[in-house]
């Protein structure tokens, strides 16, 4: 017989509950733990990464340069190529959790199944397991970002297919794709990656394709030792290689946001790329895109137009019409066999989703209110839901930089408001609703005019309804302006 006490939820009490162990929620774990807060993260996984730990397919990278793609507070001068791969990523986080003495902090296994904000006592109430631990916090960080849902496809019959299926954000440690005939549904991010890493291995692979990628060239060099040595020994020279790349990179939004006569000059390059990669004049005009250069994500690979160009390789763009038992049938009735199905489909990035029920004030939904597409002030606080920071939420993704930047933003502004409630016991603090509709309005009018609105693609950057909650559209160094400090007008406190 049980004791009567275990069946019983435990329940603790912190300053900041961060849930994810990304960028983001590590990036947070930082600044409170040098702010000496007391907090607890709290992930589902059984290790830190987020996205990087998640996703273990083959060929996973970044398509950042490594000098950008870290914290500008904890370089790396070990990266062992310009555009760091998915282990190194997974490893890097991990020493910077143990670096900054945060890992003793983070609880893992321990996924969050509701959090509900208790008016009464002004904090958060979160259960992880269904309710089989509650912890109670003032403030509530969710750092669970845009990259964690897979969306799978939606095709009649997928359901039917007899060998093995899966989706790249789930890539099973025991997959065996030696001698067999793979699918790959998809040609975005993942996909580019993943075709170059398995082609060796199959038997046969085909490529369905809805909508062909502006690709260029990725000059994944490895770094030199000298370069290394150079780098810790005088760290300013890998601080020039930052600024240097991230200008670099920052230009792309003039076109993006700005001058839309530049995008004609901007497609110069995977044009050329296209040309010299693939010789087959037929072939070519399928992998060429019918709108404008940006309004999907620029990809980025050198190997992934080589290995479509292989006698092993097809590339079907007919639509698909179902997928049955032996593989997926197209609607020219062409029944294409395979072994394995893999879907290279991305994430419900854009679409209306709380990572778990979240309930605000008067029991407020958070997905209610989200119901006509996601949206914050500043992309990280939202109306109803007192002491709730969002990291990397609506809006504050990029189309041409690195988002630890935008992370590093959040967490000074995120990192600013928890030492105002301090300073405000018993108190909390919730954004006005006009304040975050007036910053939405503002928001929406600018991206009407940038490339990712009105360059004739479909994309995941925006909702079923069209509504682009995803991106920021402009400068990055305008966010962090915006949210270089917290301002505490556009909020009203409950005391």
């Amino acid at each position: 017989m049980p004791d009567a006490d275990s069946t019983k939820p435990q329940t603790t009490q912190y300053d900041v509950l961060i849930v994810g162990s990304g960028f983001a929620g590590l990036c947070m774990a930082i600044r409170l733990n040098q702010a000496g807060h007391r907090y607890l993260l709290l992930e589902q996984a059984a290790s830190l990464g987020g996205t990087w730990q998640a996703n273990r397919y083959p060929g996973a990278a970044c398509d950042i340069p490594s000098s950008l793609y870290c914290f500008s507070f904890a370089p790396n001068p070990d990266w062992s190529r310009a555009y760091p791969a998915q282990a190194e990523i997974e490893g890097y986080l991990k020493r910077c959790a143990d670096r900054f003495g945060v890992r003793a902090q983070m609880r893992f296994n321990h996924t969050v199944t509701a959090a509900r904000f208790d008016e009464r006592r002004r904090c958060w109430r979160v259960e992880v397991g269904n309710g089989a631990q509650v912890f109670h916090a003032r403030s509530l960080i969710l750092a669970t970002g845009g990259l964690s849902r897979p969306k799978l496809p939606a095709i009649a019959g997928i359901e039917q297919f007899a060998g093995q299926s899966f989706h790249t954000a789930r890539w099973p440690a025991d997959a065996d794709l030696a001698g067999k005939r793979i699918g790959l549904i998809g040609t975005g991010a993942s996909a580019i990656q993943v075709l170059p890493s398995i082609v060796d291995d199959a038997a046969q692979v085909s490529v369905f394709q809805r909508t062909p990628a502006w690709i260029i060239g990725k000059p994944n060099w490895a770094v030199a030792r000298w370069r290394k040595a150079l780098y810790r020994r005088f760290p300013i020279s890998q601080r020039i290689s930052r600024v240097f790349n991230y200008w670099r990179h920052e230009l792309f939004a003039v076109g993006f946001t700005r001058l839309p006569a530049l995008l004609r000059v901007l497609e110069i390059l995977p044009r050329l790329q296209l040309r010299w990669q693939v010789r087959d004049r037929q072939l070519r005009a399928r992998l060429t895109p019918n709108y404008r250069v940006g309004c999907k994500r620029v990809l980025l690979s050198s190997t992934f137009y080589p290995a479509l160009c292989r006698d092993d390789v097809e590339l079907v763009t007919m639509p698909i019409a179902r997928i049955n038992a032996t593989g997926i049938e197209t609607s020219d009735g062409v029944n294409h066999r395979l072994d394995v199905l893999i879907s290279c489909t991305g994430f419900e990035a854009a679409e209306a989703c709380a990572p778990f029920p979240v309930a605000g004030r008067d029991g407020l939904d958070l997905d209610h209110a989200w119901r006509d597409g996601q949206n914050a002030y500043l992309g990280t606080t939202v109306s109803g839901f007192p002491n709730l920071f969002i990291m990397s939420g609506p809006n504050t993704a990029l189309g041409h930089n690195s988002m630890v930047y935008m992370i590093e933003a959040q967490a000074n502004y995120v990192s600013d408001a928890i030492a105002h409630l301090a300073r405000r016991p018993g108190a909390a603090m919730d954004v006005d609703a006009t304040a975050q509709r007036e910053y939405n309005i503002a928001l929406q009018q600018r991206l009407a005019r940038t490339v990712w609105n009105t360059g004739g693609c479909s994309s995941w950057y925006r909702t079923r309804d069209g509504l682009n909650t995803t991106l920021w559209p402009d400068f990055t160094f305008v966010f962090r302006h915006r949210l270089r400090r917290f301002d505490p007008l556009p909020y009203h406190w409950l005391d």
